[in-house]
């Protein structure tokens, strides 16, 4: 199923985290995916492993942790994704929102306990999310064929190699005493499949899972790049239609 981030190794909650994050587009389009094969292999795998494992903690760690606890661990990791919004939103040019974000970090590190509590937007700061992926698009980079990594979920050729990039600018990459760097990205894959629960049902009703996620990543990623806002796509006419009159 759904990473924000980053989430991130999570295959079912990256792609179920897409599918409800803004999946806007103007116009429908064929989805490049010339390794579906491939592809819906690798579905099957990350699957398998989510409904036999992750899926099972998840639903543990909501029935013994109350609410107001899993509140601030999912604060705490955005508030670390923190550095690498900003560091993309310069590269985009966007300094005010840069500015913005880095008021949020500093705010939120300070006087929120390291960011477990989101003190910033109490004074009305706006967040946002950048990713290299995002500022490779707006550079004019296309997104290439999609492509489902193993235990990993949803990517694309321009996404897949961005995402080992981001690492670099994210705290705990380069703080991993006592191993706090694994430790810490367990609790929050665990944290995020957990908040994507309740979308485990939408999910089982649709006839094809591998499909309706592939396009709604695809959907979300052409969102993301364009701030909300994607070109309308051209209309192409069916050569095999009647002309008209």
């Amino acid at each position: 199923m759904i990473i924000p981030v980053p989430s991130r190794l999570l295959p079912v909650a990256l792609a179920a985290c897409v599918l409800l994050g803004g999946c806007a587009s103007t116009e429908h389009r064929v989805a490049s995916d010339p390794l579906e094969p491939m592809n819906r292999g690798i579905f099957k795998f990350n699957d398998g492993l989510d409904r036999a494992a992750l899926k099972p903690a998840a639903k543990a760690y909501v029935k013994i942790t109350p609410n107001w606890l899993r509140t601030g661990v999912g604060n705490f990791f955005t508030n670390l994704s923190g550095p690498t919004t900003i560091v993309n939103q310069v590269l985009q040019g966007k300094i005010v929102a840069a500015g913005q974000d880095t008021l949020r970090l500093m705010i939120n590190t300070t006087l929120g306990w390291g960011g477990v509590l989101d003190v910033a937007s109490g004074a009305r700061l706006p967040m946002h999310e950048e990713d290299l992926g995002q500022t490779l698009g707006r550079w004019g980079v296309p997104p290439g064929p999609y492509l489902m990594l193993p235990l990993v979920g949803p990517a694309t050729l321009r996404d897949a190699p961005a995402r080992i990039a981001d690492e670099f600018s994210r705290p705990l990459h380069w703080y991993n005493r006592d191993n706090l760097r694994w430790s810490s990205l367990a609790l929050s894959l665990l944290d995020t499949r957990a908040r994507l629960l309740p979308l485990d049902k939408t999910l089982e009703e649709t006839y094809d899972r591998y499909a309706f996620l592939r396009d709604a990543y695809l959907q979300r990623r052409q969102y993301q790049v364009y701030d909300g806002n994607p070109p309308e796509e051209p209309f192409e006419e069916d050569p095999e239609a009647d002309p008209q009159p």
